[in-house]
C-alpha cells in the first residue's frame, strides 16, 4: 500500500471512500468536525449498513499537521461552497504536484481546483450514497458506480486512482470527458434532491405516487432539454436509477437525497444541488 491518499471531507460519502480505500492505500482524512475526528482516531471509522466494518485511517482537523506528507492524490468530498476555502487551507501543505480530484456534486468544483497552476485535475461523480450517523460512524445507504476523467491531464493520469478504487470495491469507470457524467448526475440531483426534501425524507413518496412519478418525468425532461441546449451530453441516462426502481431491477432504498438529510439534521439546504 504505497499510495498515500488525502480525503478532504470524511462525512457521509468521504467516509465511505476513506474506509474502502484504506484497504488498498494509506489514507489520511482532513475534516473540520472535531468530535468526528476524535472518535475516528480513538476507535476507527465505523461503517454501518450492508457490510459493516471498522476502518483504521489517520484523520485530522488541523491542516498544518499535513505538512511534509507527499500525497499521490487529494480527493474532495465536501460541499461545493466549501471547496475554495478548503483548498486555500491545504495548499501550504502541498509537496510536489498531487493530483487534485473532485467527486463532489454540483458545479464549480473542478474550476476551483484548476486554479492551482499545472496541477493534474480529475473530475467525476459517484452514485454511492451514505449518511453521517454519529461521531465516528457513517452508514452506507446505496452502493453505486463512479465515473472519473481528466479535467486537466490525460486518461493515463486517471488510471492509477481508478484502479485503486476498483480494487477497493468502489466500481469506477474511466471516461475521456468527465462532463458527460457530471451532467448526468447534475440532472438526477436537480430532480430528485429537492423532491426528497419536500417529501420530508420519505423516499417511497417519490416513487409510489402516480402524480409524483409524472412530476419527476416532467422535471427530468426539462432538465435534460436545458443541458442539451447548452451543448451537454450524458455519460449515462440521468434517471437510470429511477427507471430501475420502477421496473423492480433494484430495490427501493430509504435514502431520499442529501438535501433531505440536511433538513432532517437542521442544516440549511445548499444553494447548489450538492
Amino acid at each position: 500500500m504505497s499510495e498515500q491518499i488525502l480525503i478532504v471531507g470524511c462525512g457521509a460519502i468521504g467516509g465511505l471512500f476513506s474506509a474502502a480505500l484504506s484497504s488498498v492505500a494509506r489514507v489520511t482524512a482532513f475534516y473540520t468536525n472535531a468530535e468526528h475526528v476524535k472518535a475516528i482516531n480513538a476507535h476507527g471509522l465505523r461503517v454501518a449498513g450492508k457490510n459493516p466494518r471498522t476502518a483504521r485511517i489517520e484523520v485530522t482537523d488541523d491542516p498544518t499537521t499535513l505538512k511534509n506528507t507527499s500525497f499521490a492524490a487529494i480527493i474532495f468530498f465536501i460541499k461545493s461552497k466549501m471547496t475554495r476555502a478548503a483548498l486555500a487551507q491545504l495548499r501550504p501543505a502541498f509537496i510536489g504536484n498531487p493530483k487534485l480530484v473532485t467527486l463532489q456534486n454540483g458545479m464549480g468544483n473542478a474550476e476551483v481546483l484548476l486554479s492551482v497552476p499545472n496541477a493534474i485535475v480529475l473530475r467525476g461523480v459517484t452514485m454511492n450514497a451514505g449518511r453521517y450517523v454519529e461521531a465516528g460512524c457513517v452508514e452506507n445507504l446505496i452502493e453505486g458506480k463512479s465515473w472519473l476523467g481528466p479535467a486537466r491531464g490525460t486518461v493515463e493520469d486517471v488510471r492509477p486512482l481508478a484502479d485503486l478504487l476498483n480494487k477497493a470495491g468502489m466500481e469506477t469507470e474511466i471516461v475521456v470527458d468527465p462532463m458527460g457524467a457530471v451532467w448526468s448526475k447534475f440532472v438526477y440531483n436537480s430532480v430528485m434532491n429537492p423532491l426528497g426534501a419536500l417529501m420530508m425524507g420519505d423516499n417511497a413518496s417519490r416513487h409510489n405516487s402516480p402524480d409524483m412519478r409524472a412530476l419527476i418525468d416532467d422535471m427530468a425532461a426539462e432538465c435534460m432539454a436545458v443541458v442539451q441546449a447548452l451543448g451537454g451530453t450524458f455519460a449515462f441516462p440521468p434517471m437510470e436509477c429511477v427507471d430501475k426502481i420502477r421496473s423492480g431491477q433494484i430495490p427501493l432504498s430509504r435514502h431520499a437525497g442529501s438535501i433531505a438529510l440536511d433538513v432532517a439534521r437542521g442544516a440549511r439546504p445548499p444553494k447548489s444541488m450538492n
